[in-house]
């Protein structure tokens, strides 16, 4: 195989990957991926020692020790589009030689856990709970430019969801990775959902403020949605493309969501950082 190009795969000058400003040498197997820049020193604070950090944009890196347990800990930015970023890079700094620009023969499949937060859409889910995703479903396009590998049952949610709200597109559809979901569903009692990934924060979230939403009464919509027992549980911008990605490049992700916010209540919660506080720490803790 030719070497990938240097517009295919772009390096800075010190050889690290362009956007992240990482090298190898500077990630552990073990990884929580974050949205808030801020929130990458508020999981790191909890660790023993810090051996490598780094800002470039919106993506923070901190990597040390918890224990004897080597963990980075990465801000993505909001939206799909910094995952694909993310993810992306991430795969090239264990499974592409740097220096020769080869694929490797031998791949590395990191583990990833993203500590997010999320917005309720069932009624009868507290705000203040912990979420782990299931199944993501993307509402943006970007799965348009990937060839995926779905499986029956996701296709059929896809359609189903398409045909459901008019989309005119085909949404993605991706379930957890089954082993990494399972050890985690045994370590903790978080609640587990269907997440709805959206390509923005009002219109696709069902909000309105001075300007009217294509979608009449799509709050209402998310809730009503119900194929054969599927239901959509919660909104957000990142997970789909988490897992979309973590399934092509055969990495381990998981994503776990503080919810602050019921929407079909309207209630939000009156201590956001004391639940996400609660979160990290419960991870950290069973890592």
């Amino acid at each position: 195989m030719n070497p990938l190009a240097n517009t295919e795969l772009i390096l800075n000058a010190d050889k690290s990957v362009y956007h992240l400003h990482l090298r190898p040498e500077h990630i552990a197997e073990t990884i929580f991926l974050v949205g808030d820049p801020d929130r990458v020193k508020e999981v790191s604070s909890y660790f023993d020692t810090i051996e490598y950090q780094i800002q470039h944009r919106e993506f923070v890196t901190h990597t040390g020790y918890l224990g004897k347990k080597r963990l980075s800990v990465i801000s993505s930015g909001i939206g799909t589009d910094n995952v694909e970023i993310l993810l992306t890079e991430l795969d090239a700094l264990v499974n592409i030689d740097l220096d020769t620009r080869q694929i490797k023969s031998d791949l590395t499949s990191l583990r990833m856990i993203r500590l997010g937060t999320s917005g309720i859409l069932r009624p009868e889910i507290e705000v203040g709970t912990i979420l782990m995703t299931e199944f993501a479903i993307g509402l943006d396009n970007l799965m348009y430019f990937y060839q995926q590998n779905q499986t029956k049952k996701e296709k059929e949610i896809a359609q189903s969801i398409n045909e459901y709200f008019s989309l005119g597109f085909m949404p993605s559809c991706t379930q957890a990775h089954e082993k990494w979901f399972e050890q985690w569903q045994q370590k903790t009692n978080f609640i587990k959902g269907n997440t709805l990934t959206c390509p923005g924060f009002y219109a696709p979230q069902g909000r309105e403020l001075r300007i009217k939403n294509t979608f009449q009464n799509l709050k209402e919509k998310y809730y009503s949605f119900d194929y054969q027992g599927f239901k959509l549980t919660n909104l957000e911008m990142e997970t789909a493309g988490y897992y979309a990605f973590g399934r092509l490049f055969g990495h381990q992700i998981i994503s776990i969501n503080a919810l602050l916010a019921n929407r079909y209540t309207g209630q939000f919660a009156e201590n956001p950082s004391q639940i996400v506080k609660n979160m990290i720490e419960i991870v950290l803790d069973k890592i």
